[in-house]
């Protein structure tokens, strides 16, 4: 099962005389990652070498490393440690000593790997969206059951008799929450894929 990061986390190693920041986030989609990588790279840093992976998508860059020995281990760190949706960012301050390819690898894979180590992560889970209408006085208490069976509101939005949900949830609880919502309105919410 994949995971992903709860938020952003960083770590710093010095090897040979370099510095290595490593810096991670959670990544909904590939605009979200570039953004991050964007706005968190350093110019005046040697080198800003980074992996993203979001589903079955994914990029990286060596940033003028000699090629394979930065990207492609920092995305062989993400994917070891069964991450998705998931930017890291490597940047590199040159100390004076030449690692070589392998000890590049080495570097830029480990750091990477710490950092995703480190980090609080939660479990990716497939969800289908749904939507229902429900009434201003069932409102409140279907919004205090839902997370006990691991449903999201994604939206919500009101009209003169109540509100139109828009709901994610995992396929196999869904037969749950259409017994929650027949017992909460008498079998007058209407589950709807969306």
């Amino acid at each position: 099962m994949p995971f992903t990061l709860l938020g952003p986390c960083d770590y710093r190693e010095e090897i040979r005389k370099s510095r290595f920041i490593a810096l991670a986030a959670p990544a909904a989609s590939a605009a979200e990652a570039q953004a991050f990588i964007a706005a968190h790279s350093d110019a005046s840093a040697s080198h800003n070498c980074w992996a993203w992976k979001v589903g079955q998508q994914y990029r990286f860059s060596d940033d003028g490393e000699p090629g394979g020995t930065a990207g492609r281990p920092i995305l062989a760190a993400i994917e070891s440690q069964e991450m998705d949706q998931v930017a890291v960012l490597v940047i590199r301050f040159y100390g004076g000593i030449q690692l070589g390819t392998g000890g590049l690898a080495r570097a830029y894979g480990g750091s990477a790997n710490k950092c995703l180590q480190a980090a609080p992560r939660r479990e990716l889970i497939a969800r289908a969206q749904y939507r229902c209408h429900c009434l201003f006085a069932e409102l409140p208490l279907l919004k205090a059951r839902l997370a006990e069976l691991d449903c999201l509101l994604e939206s919500e939005s009101y009209d003169a008799s109540g509100a139109e949900l828009h709901l994610a949830i995992p396929p196999p609880r869904v037969a749950e929450l259409q017994r929650l919502l027949a017992d909460i309105s008498r079998g007058r919410i209407e589950l709807r894929p969306l």
